[in-house]
């Protein structure tokens, strides 16, 4: 596998050819184009990051599990993968995303997240580590509920965290050239250290 120097081929036009022919003729016709022009870099990409980042946790596969969804439409319009430490990327016809933070949040681990929010010293230390994410123009999200959870206070000065049944920071960029150079990496890298502190808060807090 060589180094990662970008998605150079028209991985824009895959998906959205499979937006509008998600079948298996589709796929099949243009298998070859997934391998190189879509997968291939994934895959190349994880492979440059892993001596910081660890390595693949998951890379998703083609076909969607369809099997319990409305949606039977066969295929996935992304490519995403997570690794190790933490870190999230995905690419669609729209462009690259980077994330991180926790997505799946079991019961155990979200009674022990919501009592570091509550808890003053760990509470306030998310606060600033939020601030600090927006602040570098990442979404930070995971706010599922309208009222803050039993036993908790509805006036609680964390409120907002507390209504959080997940918590996840991430970033969009759209397609442009530089997704086609090694610059891409740089962004991902980037953006998985500066959510370094909050998923070293996630570790510490929710799985302790």
């Amino acid at each position: 596998m060589g180094e990662f120097s970008g998605w150079k081929g028209d991985f824009k036009g895959f998906f959205l050819g499979l937006r509008a022919n998600n079948n298996k003729a589709y796929f099949e016709t243009h298998r070859r184009q997934y391998e190189n022009e879509v997968k291939a870099p994934m895959l190349a990409l994880l492979a440059d990051l892993e001596a910081e980042f660890g390595p693949p946790h998951r890379v998703s596969r083609p076909n969607r599990d369809i099997r319990f969804s409305a949606d039977k439409s066969p295929y996935k319009l992304n490519i995403y993968a997570d690794v190790e430490r933490g870190g999230y990327v995905a690419l669609d016809a729209e462009g690259l995303v980077a994330a991180g933070g926790r997505y799946m949040v079991e019961d155990v681990q979200l009674k022990k997240l919501r009592e570091a929010i509550a808890a003053d010293r760990s509470g306030k230390e998310l606060v600033a580590i939020v601030a600090d994410l927006r602040k570098k123009g990442y979404d930070v999200e995971g706010q599922e509920l309208k009222r803050v959870p039993p036993p908790y206070p509805q006036d609680h000065p964390r409120a907002d965290l507390l209504r959080h049944k997940r918590l996840i920071y991430w970033k969009r960029w759209p397609v442009e050239p530089w997704i086609a150079t090694s610059r891409a990496r740089e962004r991902v890298a980037k953006a998985w250290r500066d959510g370094a502190a909050l998923n070293e808060w996630c570790a510490k807090h929710m799985d302790a």
